[in-house]
């Protein structure tokens, strides 16, 4: 045999060796052993977080987060969500303590202590309530029931009930207002429940001939139409409508809403603002409160041109919806605010109300340090919106050296009545109502407001060692200079304020710049905060 002959017969067998062994690979019967199969791993939910859902928050969860929970796949995953469901509803995140929450499980303990019947409380309707909705304003009991005056609203006459309750709420979010809701024991085992109609507590009802209302003793009804609210056509309330009561129940069904979720979720994801977003002013100002503590106000100023009026009421009336969050240069939250801003006018006042503005404040306590704002606000019949984020300093006051709050020029400057406590622009024992635009009619007076912290007091005097000078600047001219005589200011320990109306009747049209000049005698310490106006005819 060749050489030549020899190799191509060695690459030959070489050939059919391969093709054997890849032919025999491929009739591998594969393994029937089942631990030689790969295995699908799922982790288990912990107990504890199957109570958590089924359990301790089962009245206040919405169903979306109910089914975003149940898709998660991790233990860690659930203590991140858990953690962010009480965060959403803390009502002061910037203190450690979550308020609603040691509320809620208080609520909780309570049902529990007063409202269990053979089941715990907190299952019971009474427990229900209580814990969802909070402390009823007032309680009227029946634990015995017994003879019962019907009022004319529930058809008159007189009865026997069983032992019933009847919780009064001035007030509940997507509820209404004067809400009254019945629980009836028609058992006796101390479990109520929540009465449908107001006939339920009634003892006699399937006794023939008693407990008859007024309408059913004069034959303009019987007890068979008692379901349809027949006899208290002339004398029912609105709540006591039929259809009206179902819906009332309905609504105590579902979980309390957390508010303007819908403008939180416009910064949390990607924003996508309106074609015709709403065009609106913010501006942060801040005030020492303590060593420790400075009150930061978020001011929301809003062309009412740019909202739509809608008669309520007999009212032309625009609202907006508003949603902010603080967040702390660490990406911790450090503080929310979301409410509703209102104005009305008369269909004759409607013009002039649109050439106006509105205003929203919120106020809110923070500790010194770097932030970052995230406003959103929602005209409620449009549906225009506007996101504003701007990133703030909280400074922080030295008690060695002179200070001031922020320099804020005025819409409104007023002292305090007694109807402002409690209310929005309130500043010490002032009212102040920050102009953002800075622009003012002539005849308008330009409000003027400053607090002044550390100053020196003279010793001979007791009076602020301080000398303080308005200077206005126009096209960078002195056009007025006026001395503080320091009448009518309030001296709050090392504190001062200043607030002063300057008209404008007799200035020109055109763009001013107020310098305020402040020297401390006694450490000879100098400031000059400015800020700016326009005033227009």
């Amino acid at each position: 045999m060749s050489k030549k002959n020899l190799i191509r017969n060695l690459a030959l067998t070489a050939s059919f060796l391969l093709a054997s062994i890849s032919t025999g690979f491929a009739q591998v019967t594969p393994s029937q052993d089942p631990n030689d199969k790969p295995r699908n791993f799922k982790e288990e939910v912990k107990e504890v977080y199957k109570k958590w859902l089924s359990n301790d928050v089962a009245y206040i969860i919405t169903s979306d987060e109910k089914k975003a929970f149940k898709a998660l796949k991790t233990n860690e995953e659930r203590e991140n969500f858990i953690e962010n469901f009480w965060r959403r509803r803390d009502p002061n995140p910037d203190t450690e303590e979550n308020e609603y929450r040691e509320e809620y499980y208080e609520r909780i303990a309570y049902a529990n202590e007063h409202y269990a019947s053979g089941i715990p409380g907190w299952k019971t309707d009474r427990g229900r309530i209580y814990i969802a909705h909070g402390k009823p304003d007032s309680v009227e009991s029946h634990p015995a029931g017994g003879s019962y005056d019907r009022p004319s609203y529930e058809g008159g006459g007189s009865t026997t009930t069983y032992p019933f309750e009847t919780w009064f709420y001035r007030h509940l979010d997507n509820v209404g207002d004067g809400i009254e809701i019945e629980f009836v024991d028609p058992t006796g085992t101390g479990e109520y429940r929540i009465a449908r109609n107001a006939y339920e507590k009634d003892a006699l009802a399937n006794v023939p001939g008693g407990g008859l209302t007024t309408a059913e003793q004069l034959g303009i009804s019987d007890k068979s139409q008692r379901q349809l609210g027949a006899g208290q056509t002339y004398y029912g309330r609105e709540q006591d409508n039929p259809f009206r009561k179902l819906e009332i129940i309905r609504n105590l069904s579902q979980p309390p809403q957390v508010k303007f979720s819908d403008l939180q979720a416009s910064l949390t994801d990607s924003p996508v603002i309106d074609n015709n977003p709403l065009d609106f002013d913010l501006r942060v100002d801040f005030f020492r409160q303590s060593d420790d503590r400075v009150v930061t106000t978020f001011t929301v100023q809003a062309n009412n041109k740019e909202l739509v009026f809608e008669p309520v009421g007999g009212l032309q009336t625009a609202r907006m919806n508003i949603f902010g969050r603080i967040t702390a240069v660490s990406g911790k939250r450090s503080g929310i605010f979301e409410d509703s801003a209102t104005t009305s006018a008369s269909t004759e006042e409607l013009a002039e109300a649109k050439d106006r503005k509105s205003v929203y404040q919120k106020a809110i306590a923070l500790t010194p340090g770097t932030y970052k704002v995230d406003v959103v606000v929602r005209d409620v019949v449009s549906g225009n919106r506007g996101i504003r984020n701007i990133g703030f300093t909280v400074p922080k006051y030295d008690d060695s050296k002179l200070s001031t709050s922020t320099l804020i020029l005025a819409s409104t400057l007023r002292s305090t009545t007694e109807r402002d406590i409690g209310g929005s622009f309130v500043i010490g024992t002032a009212k102040v109502i920050p102009n953002l635009a800075g622009v003012y009619k002539k005849g308008q007076d330009v409000g003027v407001y400053l607090q002044v912290y550390n100053s020196g007091i003279d010793q001979t005097t007791l009076r602020p060692a301080v000398d303080v000078e308005y200077i206005l600047m126009k096209g960078g001219k002195e056009v007025l200079r006026q001395a503080e005589n320091w009448e009518g200011l309030s001296d709050a320990g090392q504190r001062l304020t200043l607030a002063r109306l300057l008209p404008t009747t007799q200035m020109q049209t055109g763009d001013y710049e107020l310098k305020i000049k402040i020297r401390d005698r006694v450490s000879n310490q100098t400031l000059e905060p400015t800020a700016k106006f326009t005033v227009t005819q």
